[in-house]
């Protein structure tokens, strides 16, 4: 009997070829499987935290917390915001947008408006009520917000999928959410937890009963004590934290300790305020069942204590340090409820990043102050400038409206009636402050809005600039001089690398990666669409990190 060479060569290869697609399938479906959509992201951001704070404070940190996060995630070393002022809402705006303040156009939680001449609030929306006469007014709305946020596209991709966002200032928790979703905040009457009508209708009756137990209060702190024993501590200026034996320390000077005297206050500037926050979240995600469907959810907090304490104590006092050692073991408690409660720990995905660093503190302990810069002085001594040059306004009046992020903001309208070009009397004012001690550079909106500056400190100033809302001359100040406040010895007025590099750490439970290149914080919102499958914001150009 003869064989059919020839029809057993193609029997074979049909076979091969089915055997090498039922691999393939196998194999992506095991792929899919490793990493599928995660159910519930996290996003956990630290007011005013460097990323050096990581590995400087890294001996003292538990197994837990932030080193947990570094020893099982993506962690990038390296990643920056690429604008100059570098203030709260625009650091928010821009984690949560994928955009620079150029095109979501939060440069500030208030600005002047052009046409009118009155002050604008970022938040404020005359449309909007508090939901409870009881508490402190909260008419406010995410109404000023230009560009849709990740929670906005996760909702209009699945409407199913829930968004909440919490932080003791409204204007953080609102900057962070967006428009859709919830967004929390703690009263400053009563510190208890609130929204407004344009984001719930009424208060969960689990937030009321949550309230009525006065909890918030309960995790205020009595005395300032270390957390850690006080000889591995790496600071050694120091105000309020006591019995600190063994340690030669530096008192501070300067600081406005009636910060904290109210329950708002004592959440707001000690470390209780992480505390509160975090625990509610947990809150949030047992009462509205967070991740418990197929329906991906997002739990966005922001840490506004950090940023406090880092402005008012500076970042080398022991209250920074302690602060963030606390924050450490919270974090850590935080995490292991999460796991507890889900069974695939591919279902949770956590960032963790900061809105921006902040700059050393303006008078070190035990050393020579560095000059600040006053705002507002800047007010009065260039609007004498211009007076001079062009003539007094009738009444006494100013042609500057006021001085706000880091800008003069003009009248536009009295300078208009006067008869006076506008970029002649911008020019003026920017020769005029440039003379001043502690400016670096001075830019006109003029000069921002006709050239397209590539690199340098005026291709920040350039990010920074939204022609609408920011002023009309914009102020660089030198390294290390920040804009002169009695409550603060730090801050993040100037856009240098203090202020603009922050931590960035992705974190699924997977195999620790160290990523030294240097990225982009507006890649962080198109990348957490792209890991949970859906759209990437609108305003956001930028592409998603090359892990993801």
């Amino acid at each position: 009997m003869k064989h059919n060479t020839k029809n057993n060569y193609n029997m074979t290869r049909m076979i091969s070829r089915v055997a090498a697609l039922l691999l393939a399938l196998v194999l992506s479906i095991g792929a899919s499987s490793a990493n599928p959509k995660p159910k519930l992201i996290i996003n956990i951001v630290v007011g005013s935290m460097r990323a050096s704070d990581i590995d400087r404070y890294m001996d003292n940190f538990s197994t837990g917390g932030f080193r947990r996060l570094v020893g099982g995630g993506y962690r990038y070393t390296n990643a920056s915001y690429n604008y100059a002022y570098t203030n709260t809402v625009a650091g928010l705006a821009t984690l949560s947008t994928g955009t620079l303040p150029s095109v979501h156009g939060i440069v500030g939680e208030q600005w002047w408006n052009y046409v009118n001449g009155t002050k604008v609030s970022l938040i404020a929306d005359s449309n909007a009520t508090s939901i409870n006469p009881l508490y402190s007014n909260s008419a406010y709305s995410a109404h000023n917000l230009i560009a849709p946020t990740m929670g906005d596209m996760l909702k209009q991709t699945d409407a199913k999928s829930k968004v909440f966002t919490v932080a003791l200032n409204p204007s953080s928790s609102i900057a962070l959410n967006g428009k859709s979703g919830v967004a929390y905040w703690l009263d400053d009457k009563e510190a208890h937890w609130i929204t407004s009508s344009a984001f719930a209708s009424k208060l969960p009756a689990w937030v009321d009963k949550y309230n009525a137990k006065g909890d918030n209060k309960n995790y205020t702190i009595k005395r300032w004590t270390p957390t850690r024993d006080i000889r591995r501590y790496i600071n050694d200026e120091v105000a309020v934290v006591e019995d600190i034996k063994n340690k030669s320390t530096k008192l501070i000077s300067g600081v406005n300790l009636k910060l904290a005297e109210d329950i708002h206050g004592k959440l707001l500037y000690t470390p209780a305020g992480n505390n509160a926050v975090l625990n509610f979240g947990l809150r949030v995600i047992l009462n509205e069942a967070l991740g418990k469907d197929t329906h991906t959810d997002i739990l966005n907090i922001y840490l506004d204590t950090a940023r406090n304490i880092a402005e008012t104590y500076g970042p080398e006092s022991i209250e920074y340090e302690d602060m963030l050692y606390r924050l450490d073991n919270v974090l850590s408690n935080f995490i292991d409820y999460l796991y507890k409660s889900f069974s695939n720990p591919q279902d949770i995905l956590i960032v963790l990043t900061s809105d921006h660093g902040t700059s050393p503190s303006y008078n070190p302990a035990g050393g020579t102050a560095r000059k600040r810069f006053n705002l507002r002085q800047v007010s009065v001594l260039a609007n004498a400038d211009i007076c001079a040059q062009f003539g007094t306004p009738t009444g006494n009046k100013s042609y500057i409206s006021g001085v706000e992020n880091n800008a003069v903001y003009l009248d536009h309208k009295r300078i208009s009636e006067y008869g006076l070009d506008i970029d002649i009397i911008r020019e003026r004012l920017a020769s005029f402050i440039l003379q001043m001690e502690g400016v670096s550079n001075v830019v006109t909106a003029t000069s921002l809005r006709n050239n397209s500056f590539i690199e340098g400190r005026n291709q920040l100033l350039q990010n920074s600039f939204y022609p609408t809302r920011s002023g009309d001359v914009l102020i660089d100040l030198k390294p290390s001089c920040i804009v002169e406040d009695i409550d603060r010895r730090s801050g993040s007025d100037g856009g240098y690398n203090y202020d603009r590099n922050v931590p960035l750490i992705i974190y699924r439970a997977g195999k620790p990666q160290v990523i030294k290149r240097k990225v982009d914080m507006t890649q962080l919102a198109p990348t957490i669409a792209a890991i949970a499958e859906f759209e990437s914001p609108w305003a956001s150009e930028a592409e998603p990190l090359e892990e993801f």
